[in-house]
C-alpha cells in the first residue's frame, strides 16, 4: 500500500518530550514516526516574534534541501490535535556515537576533533568542549551561519548509525539581527571547500526562484533580505567566521 499523505492523513500522538522548552509531541502518520510542535505551544520570546517558530523550522528545512546536504529531516506545516504546527520525521540515533562532547582537557584527541572552548567542572578540573572534524559537521556549521542559528546545542545534532549527522530544533533561526550561537566553532578562519561554496551558490540562485517564493510564505521580507546578505557575505569571505557582536557565542546550556 502507498504511504499515507503526510499532510492530510491522521496524526496520532503517542507521547510528549517533557524536556523541550516548547510543547513537543511524538506521534505517527501511518508507519511514519514524527515530531509535532504546535504553534499554540510555543512560549513567547523577547527577541523573536510570537507564533513563528514552526515557520522558521520549515524554512530551515527548505534551505537544507537547496544546499543539497540533507542536514534537516523532512519538515512541514500541518494541522494536528492542538492546531497547526511543525511536523518532522523522527530520526533514530546511534547511542554509541557522539558528535559533540565534553572531555577532560588531557583527553582531547590529537586528530579527528576540534576543541571549541575550555571551562571548569564542579570539582575545579579543566574540561574541553569538542566536536568532530568531519565534512558533515562542517556543512552544518555553514548552514548555521546562513540561517543565523541562535541555538545550535550539542544535543541538536543527531548522530546516525551510518555516520550521517542531522540537525534539529531550528525555531531560533532567520532573525534579521546577528544571533549566531553554536557549539560548532572549530573551523574559525578555515577556507570553505569548493562543495561548501557551491552549496551557497545554489541557495543564492534559489532565492531568485522557487526557494525565494517558498520563504516568502514563512518569513518577513526583512528576514529574507538579511538571509540573502548573510549568504553573499559568507560567499565573498570564503572562510568560516569568528564570533562577533555582543551576544554569547555559544548557547546555554551547551547540550
Amino acid at each position: 500500500m502507498p504511504a499515507p499523505d503526510l499532510v492530510t492523513a491522521e496524526l496520532t500522538l503517542t507521547g510528549r518530550l517533557t524536556t523541550a522548552s516548547n510543547a513537543t509531541f511524538l506521534g505517527s502518520i501511518g508507519d511514519a514516526a514524527v515530531v509535532y510542535k504546535p504553534i499554540a505551544g510555543e512560549k513567547p520570546l523577547w527577541d523573536f516574534p510570537e507564533g513563528c517558530l514552526a515557520h522558521r523550522e520549515v524554512a530551515a528545512y527548505l534551505v537544507s534541501e537547496v544546499l543539497g546536504w540533507n542536514i534537516v529531516p523532512r519538515t512541514w506545516l500541518r494541522d494536528g490535535r492542538f492546531g497547526e504546527g511543525m511536523v518532522q520525521l523522527w530520526q533514530e540515533t546511534d547511542p554509541e556515537q557522539t558528535a559533540v562532547d565534553l572531555v577532560p582537557e588531557e583527553d582531547v584527541p590529537d586528530t579527528g576533533w576540534k576543541e571549541v572552548l575550555q571551562g571548569q567542572d564542579e570539582s575545579g578540573g579543566i574540561v574541553s568542549l569538542i566536536h568532530e572534524d568531519t565534512p558533515a559537521l562542517r556543512r552544518m556549521a555553514v548552514f548555521d551561519v546562513l540561517v543565523n542559528n541562535a541555538d545550535r546545542k550539542g544535543d541538536h545534532i543527531l548522530p546516525m548509525g551510518d555516520g550521517h549527522r542531522y540537525g534539529v530544533d531550528h525555531g531560533l533561526t532567520f532573525h534579521s539581527e546577528h544571533k549566531l550561537r553554536t557549539v560548532l566553532w572549530g573551523w574559525i578562519g578555515d577556507e570553505l571547500s569548493a562543495e561548501e561554496l557551491a552549496g551557497i551558490d545554489r541557495v543564492l540562485e534559489g532565492l531568485d526562484g522557487e526557494l525565494g517564493s517558498q520563504l516568502a510564505k514563512l518569513l518577513t521580507a526583512e528576514e529574507i533580505e538579511a538571509f540573502a546578505a548573510r549568504c553573499v557575505r559568507l560567499r565573498s569571505a570564503g572562510v568560516f567566521p569568528a564570533p562577533s557582536g555582543d551576544m554569547p557565542a555559544v548557547p546555554w546550556p551547551l547540550f
